[in-house]
């Protein structure tokens, strides 16, 4: 009888996470690469997301460059689901950044859950790093 229990728990642990798990999976947007370009005193940032957007109620809908200190410099909305065009990138254009500012962030936002925790960390001193680039 416990063998037959453990082994139906496991059953139906694997069909929940069948039925629930893509769920989980959609949940946060990820990064995947970020392109800043220095044009005079702005930026033109292109940055590239991937989601499992699933219609208007949840879909990438965001993203934004933030400083160290979390104010954000600039944003760009999605306006709507990209079920089809995976990954997805868009520009943000005319960005004013602070001169004295060499890190900054790039943070994505999904509809249904909010900011993901995972963020791009930007060194505008380098050419390139971690899923971004740099052209002055």
């Amino acid at each position: 009888m416990k063998k037959w229990f453990t082994g139906t728990a496991i059953v139906v642990w694997l069909l929940l996470c069948g039925l629930f798990g893509s769920t989980v999976l959609a949940g946060d947007v990820a990064i995947m690469k970020v392109h800043f370009e220095q044009q005079g005193d702005s930026w033109n940032v292109n940055t590239t997301l991937r989601h499992a957007d699933t219609g208007w109620s949840h879909y990438a809908d965001a993203w934004r460059v933030v400083d160290e200190k979390g104010k954000v410099l600039g944003a760009r909305t999605l306006y709507h689901p990209h079920e089809k065009e995976q990954p997805v990138t868009r520009n943000l254009r005319d960005l004013r950044i602070p001169a004295d500012t060499v890190i900054v962030f790039i943070e994505a936002h999904d509809k249904l859950h909010g900011w993901s925790k995972q963020r791009v960390r930007v060194d505008l001193r380098k050419a390139r790093g971690k899923r971004f680039e740099v052209r002055r």
